[in-house]
């Protein structure tokens, strides 16, 4: 059960929480166990079925913004407080002046990133840890800049990809929609006043256009229901992992997918290497841009490493390595530029996968516009084929 909370943080600032837990009291410890006084606790309401999610700390703009306040020459706490003060959201307001205060308190900038990890994942203050050892701030901030871009770049791609069959498979569900909820109880009532004998593919068609058109609200209600519960069912960690595991079994699927994850998995490593961070470590802390699936094969590998084999022998027998990947890594280990090769490895997966979305694009569309031309016409095919068979009939 989904309980609401408001309460007081530990720093005095007004907070609020959705918890799961069996009842009311369990809900309250939970909420104190994070360090909030609860002021208020209420169930969750209909209304709260689909899930809602914390706005996202801007952790790409903070980076840039940063990077180009230091470069200027400011210092990091100052340019710390110009972005708080620029910044129009009142939770990454928050967020950064308590950042400032923890550097005016003396603290490193990796350490003051590390107490807000819902807002600095490990593998940014990774980062930063590493730059403070080399005394190279910008540098590192433009390096994960330049990681970010290039994930953000990809997911455009494939994204752009899915957008044109999306709103064909929209449009064409909407055309289907209005011809059995409109068009056809309309038929269905002129040959209810001409009676007669109707082919049974036509009968089965206008029955299920009266009904659409007698419980239209019940109907869509139903559909809102189900699509409120599937977004909710769709926010748990578990049910990604679910349609994850069942994409991963489709050929069609589940090759790219592991592609995908692979390049975001050898470019996080790339660059945690080439910013000074060790393999061992660096390993570590790549396990999270890997799906659950994935996570034990990188623990083994892990171990490997660590016992002092290759990098690609261990990453091959975890089947992290793809051919190419394989070949190029043992490159980077004779030439000791290891996290420059993860980098190209990526990029080169990178194209593989714009490139197969493309092909996967241009051969989907024509199928799917073949597909609502043929359901379409169907359903016309069977609104007319009574009055072919009434005129066949006069004649």
């Amino acid at each position: 059960m989904r309980y609401e909370i408001r309460g007081l943080a530990a720093d005095g600032t007004l907070v609020r929480l959705e918890l799961e837990a069996p009842d009311a009291c369990d809900a309250g410890e939970q909420a104190a166990a994070r360090g909030v006084t609860v002021l208020t606790l209420r169930r969750g309401t209909l209304a709260s079925l689909a899930p809602r999610r914390r706005a996202r700390f801007p952790l790409l703009m903070f980076s840039e913004e940063l990077l180009a306040l230091l470069q200027a020459g400011i210092g990091l706490v100052e340019s710390v407080e110009t972005l708080a003060e620029k910044q129009p959201r009142p939770e990454t307001r928050r967020e950064l002046l308590a950042l400032a205060q923890r550097l005016r308190n003396g603290e490193a900038l990796s350490a003051a990133l590390q107490q807000s990890p819902q807002a600095f994942p490990s593998l940014y203050v990774a980062a930063v840890r590493a730059a403070e050892r080399s005394g190279d701030l910008p540098e590192a901030l433009a390096r994960y800049v330049a990681y970010e871009w290039q994930i953000e770049q990809l997911r455009a791609k494939l994204a752009a990809a899915a957008v044109y069959p999306a709103l064909l498979s929209g449009l064409g569900l909407l055309v289907t929609l209005f011809l059995l909820a409109f068009v056809v109880p309309r038929f269905g009532h002129i040959y209810e006043d001409l009676g007669g004998e109707l082919h049974w593919l036509s009968k089965g068609l206008l029955v299920l256009g009266l009904t659409l058109e007698r419980y239209a609200i019940e109907i869509a209600l139903a559909a809102g229901l189900t699509l409120a519960f599937g977004a909710r069912w769709l926010g748990r960690a578990e049910a990604r992992a679910w349609l994850l595991r069942l994409a991963w079994r489709i050929p069609a699927l589940g090759e790219p997918l592991r592609t995908y994850h692979l390049a975001r998995f050898y470019r996080t490593l790339g660059m945690l290497l080439r910013g000074g961070t060790a393999m061992v470590p660096a390993l570590g802390m790549a396990q999270g841009v890997l799906p659950a699936t994935l996570r034990p094969s990188l623990e083994a590998a892990t171990r490997g490493v660590r016992e002092g084999r290759a990098v690609s022998e261990t990453l091959l027998a975890a089947g992290l390595a793809t051919p190419v990947a394989l070949r190029m890594l043992r490159v980077g280990e004779r030439s000791g530029r290891m996290g420059e090769m993860l980098e190209r490895i990526a990029q080169f997966h990178d194209i593989e996968l714009a490139r197969r979305a493309d092909w996967l694009t241009r051969l989907f569309e024509p199928l799917l516009m073949a597909g609502i031309g043929l359901v379409i016409g169907f359903i016309v095919l069977l609104l007319y084929l009574p009055i072919f068979e009434l005129a066949g009939s006069i004649e």
